[in-house]
Parts: structure tokens; sequence; C-alpha cells
């Protein structure tokens, strides 16, 4: 039986019955080098008349464990990855392509795809990261054609360089959200309003906020304190946050009442925030599976859409209104972000709220100054023409 591998010293190979492959003599003299190939001054260009290396097959699988790990770990890939991933492969299958790996024309293609729907720029250079990414490792498309297609569009479609930001959820708009959700006294409507309440004050993400633990969390007389193993500036950084708690938020309050009502039901570890089922329960492995919910890959931890669907529903009962920005859980760190900014916080106190990266612009350029500028009316210096006294002069 013959085998190709992608090792360049393994040129031809067969596997005999004791499983080692033995390299089957190719024309002498041909060089073992492609555009990667480094060579120290006076090394000798390798070539297929120099020593072979001989593999066996223990050099080339991994045992069951490690492969369950790989399976396990490409399962729990970012949402974000997951979504572009599933939407590429559809539509890969209608057009009777193969998705992973994907040829360059492949990628090509669905990048002119995603262009003919008139896709913001961002968000198209988004989606295409993500599925180059997810393809396996050297074999990645070449993306220069997507990006030359990419720099055009974006010259030819001026509304492809527009960004829509979340709706910012200052307090004005998070204080009757939470007391809406509150209402009516249900255990998914604590758990809604301790979420927003952390979420604001937290200054996380969707999948930070979701992806917390009970043991990650200690909640103080005053305080709630936070620690993260890492986040999406901080790789490899663990850090412990205190959230002070304020007489609007009840962050306390709110999130004891929630962590209060987990206990009750014998939930001490795992998800901090998670599904509550109709019946008031709280979704757990055993629970999931007499309801006939089969296992999925975020387990019992909630999904970030989850959030944004919740944000979405106490904003409407609450009788709110945008100013045509879409409404979504972003706009929880938005919306801290925002009433930090106008209310005289300097970058570096936004930086370290928000854990961005120091000297990042983003805090101050999308979620403050849009605020300031539209509060600043330049007129305002003209004074008011007053007809009647015009006309007696």
């Amino acid at each position: 039986m013959s085998l190709h591998s992608q090792t360049d010293e393994i040129v031809d190979a067969e596997l005999v019955e004791d499983g080692e492959l033995v390299p089957v003599a190719p024309a002498a003299g041909l060089p073992l080098v492609d555009q990667h190939t480094v060579l120290m001054p006076g090394e000798a260009i390798p070539t297929t008349d120099g020593p072979r290396t001989t593999y066996t097959d223990r050099d080339l699988y991994v045992s069951e464990e490690t492969a369950q790990a790989i399976r396990e770990a490409d399962a729990e890939g970012s949402p974000q990855r997951r979504t572009a991933m599933r939407l590429f492969e559809a539509w890969c299958a209608e057009q009777g392509r193969v998705a992973k790996p994907c040829t360059t024309a492949t990628y090509t293609e669905y990048g002119r795809h995603l262009m003919a729907k008139g896709l913001k720029a961002s968000t198209i250079r988004h989606y295409m990261s993500l599925i180059r990414t997810s393809m396996p490792a050297g074999k990645k498309p070449d993306n220069s054609l997507y990006l030359a297609l990419l720099a055009q569009y974006r010259r030819k479609n001026k509304r492809a360089l527009r960004r829509k930001e979340a709706f910012p959820l200052t307090l004005p708009y998070l204080v009757p959200m939470m007391e809406k959700a509150e209402a009516d006294g249900r255990p998914i409507g604590w758990r809604d309003a301790a979420m927003f309440a952390f979420g604001y004050r937290f200054l996380g993400r969707s999948a930070e906020d979701v992806g917390l633990d009970l043991e990650d969390v200690m909640i103080l007389d005053d305080r709630v304190l936070v620690w993260l193993a890492e986040d999406k500036t901080h790789k490899g950084e663990e850090q412990t946050i205190a959230l002070h708690d304020r007489a609007d938020l009840n962050l306390v309050f709110r999130m004891r009442r929630w962590v209060g009502y987990l206990e009750q039901q014998g939930i001490t570890t795992g998800p901090l925030f998670r599904e509550v089922l109709r019946s008031g329960k709280v979704a757990t492995p055993e629970t999931r599976a007499t309801k006939g919910g089969g296992a999925t890959k975020r387990g019992i931890y909630l999904r970030p859409q989850t959030v944004n669907d919740r944000v979405k529903l106490w904003f409407a009962a609450a009788g709110l209104k945008s100013d045509g920005r879409p409404v979504s859980s972003h706009g929880l760190r938005a919306g801290g972000a925002t009433d930090l900014g106008t209310n005289g916080a300097t970058d570096e106190e936004l930086w370290e709220a928000g854990r961005w990266k120091k000297g990042s612009p983003i805090p101050r350029e999308r979620y403050v100054r849009p605020v300031q500028d539209a509060n600043r009316d330049v007129f305002q210096r003209v004074p008011v023409h007053d007809l009647a006294v015009a006309a007696e002069g």
C-alpha cells in the first residue's frame, strides 16, 4: 500500500507488515527543499541521495485521548467561528464545493459571494479570517486574491465602510430593563437582572460573561470579586477584578439572589449563568437529559446569543426606544464605557475598566466621542433671531 505524506523527507514510501515506513528510492539527486527551507552557512543542500529518515506508524498517529481532546477543542471554538463555518459549509454544499479544507478558488469565490450580499467590509474581513483560521494547519487557502477583491469593493461601495455600533445601554436604559425583568418574580428574571447588572459593571464581552463559573466569583458585602484566567487582550495573564456595588445597580443583592437560588437546587459549581426551564428549575446535565435534550457544544453554559435575545426582550418590554442603532448584548459593555467616558473617566481608567489594551482608541472613539458630538451644537453660539424685534426695527 503506498502512502504519500506532507513530510518533505518522505517522498514516497511503503507501509510494510510491521508498521515500518520504508522510503522507496526516487530519482537520484533531487533536492529536498521548498520555500521554507533554512540552511546554515556551509550546509549542503539536502537531496534524495543523502541519509533518509525512516518513520513508523507511531510517528504519524496521535492517541485516542489526544484525538478526543482535539475534537473537543475544535467543537468548543468561538461561537463566531462556528457560525462563520456553518454558513460557509452551507454555501459550499449548495455550490458542490469542498468546505474543509477548501481550495483558494473556493475561498476567493465565497469572499466575492459575501460582497455581492452588500455586507460591511469589516464584517466580510472578519468572517473570511475566521474561515481561514478554521482550516487544517498547512492547508489554509491563499487570501491574496480575496483581499484584492475586498480592496476594490471598499473603493466602490461607500456603504461597505459603515460601522453600526451597538446602542449603549446606559443606566437610564439599564435600570428599567432590570426592574421589568424582576417584576413578576420569576427566577429567569432574577437571572437576567443579575446578568445585566454584572455585564454593565464588569464591562465584559458576552462570551466572557457566560463563560464564568461559580468558582470564579466571590460575592462580598460591598463588591463582587471576579477571577479571570485570561481575556482577549491579556492572554495567559490571570486577573482578580473588584466590581464595587452601587445603589442603582444593586449588583451584590441581585447576584446573591441568583446564586442563592442555584444553591437551593444544590448547584454550587459550574456555570454562573445557565438556562432556566419553564418549571423554574435550573438546567443541569440531568434535567437536560430528562427533557430529551441531547449534548450540545456548550453543554449547560448559556450561549452568547441567549444574552443577546434577553437584552432585546427586556428592552422592548420596558418600552424603550433606541436611536436606530441595534440593541444587543454588546450594549451592556458599550453602556458602561459610555457612562464612564461622558462622566470624566480618563483613557487610562477606561482601558483598565474594560480591559482594553493600553493605547486602544476603541472606548473613546466608539463609545464616548459619538455621545459628546451628538450633544454639541456649534450653532448654539448664534443668537436666536427674533422676528418681532426685527419687524420693529
